[in-house]
């Protein structure tokens, strides 16, 4: 089956939307382990659910948009959402940390 490139575009851009809601996730799940420290087989369970978990999330979604065809598009769209996730995370730490500076400076000297 041959899409056109309106169709192929839709579904890169659904691809990037499940990469960036695969990489959210896993940055809550880090978050989590922040706030309550685990132990080493605790936190392998959960990694090991939460892959299982986005594996069946990322099929679930690959078989909806290209009726179970593998397609480069998708794939790509996937590591593109990832990465835009984590840059744009990345981004905003670097954004805080400058905020947070700033409001310590402004504390001792004031």
């Amino acid at each position: 089956m041959i899409l056109g490139i309106a169709a192929e575009t839709g579904i890169f851009l659904y691809a990037c939307l499940a990469g960036v809601t695969v990489l959210s996730a896993y940055g809550v799940l880090i978050c989590f382990r922040g706030l309550i420290r685990h132990s080493a087989a605790v936190i392998s369970a959960e990694d090991f659910a939460f892959w299982i978990g986005a594996s069946i999330y990322i099929f679930r979604k690959m078989y909806d948009t290209t009726y179970g065809n593998i397609r480069w598009f998708f794939v790509l769209g996937i590591l593109c959402g990832c990465g835009a996730a984590y840059l744009f995370f990345r981004g905003m730490a670097k954004i805080w940390k400058g905020i947070k500076k700033k409001l310590e400076n402004s504390h001792e000297t004031g």
